[in-house]
């Protein structure tokens, strides 16, 4: 493994720099993802067994997900924000063996260990306790060499599904010797130039696809990152000079927050030394890539994809500047956009967006109905993210609008079914639709449209009382910032709620539906 030869040749250089400035070694790095290695070799587990990790950005997260990757494991980053149940949900669904957190997020872990009998070790950055071992005491004077067995493991990442239910997808293990690293990781150097040399600013939470894979990316090709355990504008700026930052990855809404700092503020750090500044996760809206673009210069690419790696494509600075709007050409998988009945349309015109993969060998765990929805029967060898838009005449694609009413704040997926869900329960609620608003900064926000029963009369004090009933019962980002009441939704005679006369009063102004 790369990490390997560098702790060998580079022992003392840094692997990675966290936000105060601590540096972790390819030397540490290298033995203490071996002692984990060999804590979870000690417990029992072996190839294609599970962890999970739930806690926020710190450099033993990525130590955890090294000792996985050398070890044959599959490794469950779990999104810091969710409830105890919803974490205990995935942890249990996943079937981890041991459950990895930080004594911020104790609590949240102790209930989710509770509701996943499979659990049955866990350790905490700090502290013992009554549930969970230190982290360090567990590993120390454990063997920093490797584990005899080595094979490679994966990163396998959750999102809520459709029917608020835990979604995993989940690939083979790889086959390849543990030294040539992960094979995802190639791909990102081929698109983005990493090497020995690369500093790599991640101001995203690495629970993410994208953030997690790019920062094991730069360390299996020697290079640094530069690890912000949460994002602010200015602080980002500090970093990139401080660091002499060459690559950054970011989502829209970052972008937003930089450009709305005072301009004697966000001018005095000197960004030079960055070479490829990509974002992705959400659509970014014209005006603010043009106003990135006119700051930082033809540095900045997209992609658009997903960890389920069904296709992607990839636009950089130039190609934007004279394809306004576009997510780019197709950069591995083939595209197809098609009609409801599930025909191919000419160019310019607009359908669902799949994506011609043979090389696509994995699916959803546990969820069969998932794994069909996603493929077209006429063509298995096509599947969807769930996106709509179009290819021009020179095959950029554009987004327009999501199959699936799926919601995109910030760069985070939100699905309404979830939320709709938890509104149901409250005795007011006779039916209710959620979704996506313009919001400035984030891209969207979540809105709750509310039909009540007969004894009960709209009031801005039961709106607040709707969005509190959430507060216990699903993440802060989840939850609705606003609540609007009507007459009767407007259901078809089949019982299908039409979302899309809800959403389009609010999307007037929009060229395009989803940004």
């Amino acid at each position: 493994m790369y990490v390997r030869t560098h702790a060998h040749a580079t022992p003392d250089k840094a692997a990675l720099i966290d936000q105060a400035g601590a540096v972790l070694t390819y030397a540490e790095l290298d033995a203490r993802s071996n002692q984990l290695a060999h804590y979870l070799r000690g417990l029992g587990l072996t190839r294609g067994d599970h962890i999970a990790a739930v806690m926020e950005n710190c450099p033993t997260y990525l130590v955890i997900v090294w000792a996985a990757l050398r070890s044959g494991l599959y490794v469950t980053p779990v999104n810091s924000h969710l409830t105890g149940p919803e974490t205990g949900a995935i942890v249990k669904h996943c079937e981890a063996q041991v459950l990895l957190t930080s004594e911020r997020l104790l609590e949240v872990a102790a209930v989710a260990r509770v509701e996943a009998p499979l659990c049955r070790a866990g350790l905490v950055i700090g502290s013992s306790t009554e549930n969970f071992e230190s982290f360090d005491a567990a590993i120390s004077g454990l063997a920093t060499t490797p584990v005899p067995d080595e094979s490679q493991g994966s990163l396998q990442y959750y999102s809520s599904g459709t029917t608020g239910q835990p979604k995993a997808f989940i690939r083979p293990l790889p086959d390849e010797p543990v030294d040539s690293g992960p094979p995802n990781s190639t791909v990102i150097k081929n698109i983005h130039g990493f090497d020995e040399h690369t500093i790599y600013l991640s101001p995203a939470p690495l629970y993410h696809a994208a953030p997690s894979a790019f920062s094991v990316a730069v360390q299996t090709f020697g290079g640094t990152v530069v690890l912000m355990e949460r994002f602010d504008a200015r602080e980002a700026l500090r970093l990139i000079e401080a660091h002499r930052v060459s690559h950054s990855q970011w989502v829209p809404t970052m972008f937003v927050r930089m450009l709305g700092l005072p301009e004697q503020e966000r001018t005095r750090f000197d960004h030079s030394s960055l070479r490829h500044a990509v974002h992705s996760a959400a659509p970014c809206s014209i005006m603010v890539k043009q106003a990135m673009i006119d700051w930082w210069g033809p540095i900045i690419t997209e992609y658009y994809g997903g960890s389920e790696g069904i296709g992607g494509t990839w636009i950089d600075s130039e190609q934007w500047l004279s394809h306004h709007g576009s997510v780019g050409k197709s950069r591995f998988g083939v595209a197809h956009i098609v009609n409801d009945g599930g025909l191919e349309v000419p160019v310019g015109q607009t359908g669902v967006i799949y994506f011609e993969n043979r090389e696509f060998d994995a699916g959803y765990a546990k969820d069969p109905d998932a794994n069909r929805s996603q493929r077209l029967d006429d063509h298995p060898d096509w599947a969807t993210y769930g996106d709509v838009g179009y290819v021009d005449d020179e095959g950029y694609i554009y987004l327009t609008d999501r199959a699936s009413f799926m919601i995109v704040s910030g760069g985070v997926n939100i699905y309404p079914r979830e939320i709709e869900d938890v509104l149901s329960e409250h005795p007011a609620v006779a039916d209710v639709a959620v979704i996506g608003v313009p919001n400035e900064e984030f891209g969207e926000e979540v809105k709750a449209i509310v039909e009540l029963w007969s004894q009960y009369s709209p009031s801005d004090e039961l709106a607040e009382e709707l969005i509190d009933w959430c507060r216990p019962r699903l993440a802060g980002y989840k939850r609705p910032r606003s609540v609007e009441f009507i007459d009767v939704l407007p259901r078809m005679p089949t019982g299908k709620l039409a979302k899309g006369p809800l959403r389009a009063p609010y999307w007037v102004n929009h060229d395009s539906r989803i940004i």
